[in-house]
C-alpha cells in the first residue's frame, strides 16, 4: 500500500474516533429528546470523499520537514481531519446556494431532511425546514472543525504558526463564495471582465482553500522556512486553479456517471466560469449574435436535458474548451517547475507532489 493510500486510511480511522467523540457528546446534551442525531449525517456525509485536502496537507507536512511515521502523526491526521469536516460545510452550504438536488448521486442534505419532514407529516414548511437543517448542519460541522484544527495544532507547539493559514483558509472561501454569488446574479457586461471575476473565484474559493492552504497548514505544523512556503505557495496556486477549470470543463462537458450531475449543469445552474466566459467573449467577437443570446438568456433557466444540450452545443462550437485546457497545461508546468526548488531532503514530497498535480488536472470524463 502507498504511503498516500496509507494515509487515506489513517484519515478515515482519525475521522471515525472523532466522530464516535462526538456521537457520546451529542447523546448526553439531547439525551431527553427524540431528535435525530446529525453525526450519523455529517459521518454519511464523509463517507467516499477523496480527502484530497487531507493528502495536500500530509504531503506539505513532508515537504516542510515532518515525519514520514503515521504512527507517530496523530497531530497531523487530526488537522487533516479537520479539513474533511470543514469540506463538509462547504458542500452542504453549496448545495443549498446552487439549489442541487443531488450530492455524490444521493439527495442533497437539504433535500432529503425536507423529505423526512414531508413524509413524517410535521408542522411547518418542509423546504423550509430542509434549507435550515442544513445550513445549521454545516455550521456543526464547520464548529467541530475548528476545534479539531487548534487540538492537532497545539499538540505540536504550532498555534502560532498554524492560525494565520486557518484563519486566511476561511476567509478565502467565504470571499470567493460571496462573489461567486454576486458574479452569478450581476455579472460585468464585457465577457474579459467576467473571466477575470472568474479567475479571481477559482483563486480564492478553489485554489487557496483545496490545494494551497492545506498544503500550507501542513507545513507549518511541520515547522517550514519561508523557502520552502514559497514554492508550496506557488505550486499550491497552479494546481488549484488548473483543478477548478478542470472542474469547469467538466461541468459542461463531464459524463454524468462520473461526475454524478447532469452533463451540462453548471450551464443549467448559471455558474459564471472562466469557460463560459471565453465562449461569450468568441461569440461575441465572431459577431455570432444569435447564440450569443441564446447563451445568454439560457444560463441559469435550462431545467430540460434539451435546453442543456442546446447551450452545451453553442459552447462547445466556440473555441473556449481547447483554451482552458490551454490554460491547464500551463498552469501543470509552472507547478512542477516550482518543485524543483524544494530542498532535497524533501524528494520524496516533490514526487508526490508531482503525481497529485497530475491526477488533479486529468480528465475525468
Amino acid at each position: 500500500m502507498s504511503e498516500t493510500s496509507q494515509l487515506v486510511q489513517a484519515v478515515d480511522d482519525e475521522l471515525a474516533g472523532l466522530l464516535a467523540h462526538r456521537r457520546r457528546e451529542w447523546d448526553q446534551l439531547t439525551a431527553d429528546s427524540d431528535a435525530d442525531s446529525p453525526v450519523d449525517r455529517i459521518e454519511a456525509f464523509l463517507a467516499g470523499g477523496k480527502r484530497i485536502r487531507p493528502v495536500f496537507c500530509w504531503w506539505g507536512w513532508r515537504a516542510g520537514g515532518g515525519r514520514r511515521e503515521l504512527a507517530h502523526c496523530r497531530p497531523v491526521l487530526r488537522a487533516a481531519a479537520a479539513l474533511e469536516l470543514i469540506q463538509v460545510c462547504a458542500l452542504v452550504h453549496d448545495d443549498v446556494i446552487d439549489r442541487s438536488d443531488t450530492r455524490r448521486g444521493r439527495p442533497a442534505e437539504h433535500r432529503a431532511a425536507a423529505k423526512i419532514h414531508a413524509d413524517a407529516g410535521w408542522a411547518g414548511d418542509a423546504e423550509h425546514y430542509g434549507l435550515s437543517s442544513a445550513l445549521l448542519l454545516g455550521d456543526l460541522a464547520l464548529a467541530w472543525a475548528d476545534d479539531t484544527m487548534v487540538e492537532a495544532a497545539q499538540q505540536l507547539a504550532a498555534l502560532r504558526r498554524v492560525q494565520p493559514v486557518w484563519r486566511a483558509m476561511r476567509t478565502e472561501v467565504l470571499a470567493g463564495q460571496l462573489l461567486d454569488l454576486q458574479v452569478a446574479a450581476a455579472p460585468a457586461a464585457d465577457p474579459l471582465a467576467q473571466q477575470r471575476q472568474a479567475m479571481t473565484v477559482i483563486e480564492l474559493k478553489t485554489a487557496a482553500y483545496t490545494v494551497t492552504r492545506p498544503l500550507l497548514l501542513g507545513a507549518a505544523l511541520a515547522g517550514a522556512g519561508p523557502s520552502v512556503l514559497g514554492v508550496l505557495t506557488r505550486y499550491g496556486t497552479a494546481i488549484g486553479t488548473a483543478f477548478q477549470l478542470r472542474d469547469d470543463l467538466l461541468g459542461v462537458f463531464g459524463d454524468p456517471a462520473q461526475t454524478g450531475k447532469p452533463a451540462g449543469d453548471d450551464l443549467a445552474e448559471g455558474k459564471r466560469t472562466v469557460l463560459l466566459a471565453l465562449a461569450l467573449r468568441e461569440l461575441a467577437e465572431s459577431g455570432r449574435v444569435a447564440d450569443a443570446t441564446v447563451l445568454g438568456e439560457g444560463l441559469g433557466r435550462a431545467s430540460s436535458a434539451a435546453g442543456r444540450a442546446e447551450l452545451t452545443d453553442i459552447v462547445a462550437s466556440t473555441g473556449a474548451a481547447a483554451a482552458v485546457e490551454s490554460m491547464i497545461a500551463e498552469r501543470l508546468a509552472e507547478a512542477v517547475a516550482a518543485l524543483e526548488e524544494l530542498p532535497a531532503g524533501a524528494d520524496d514530497a516533490a514526487a508526490a507532489l508531482r503525481t497529485l498535480a497530475g491526477r488533479a488536472t486529468a480528465r475525468r470524463s
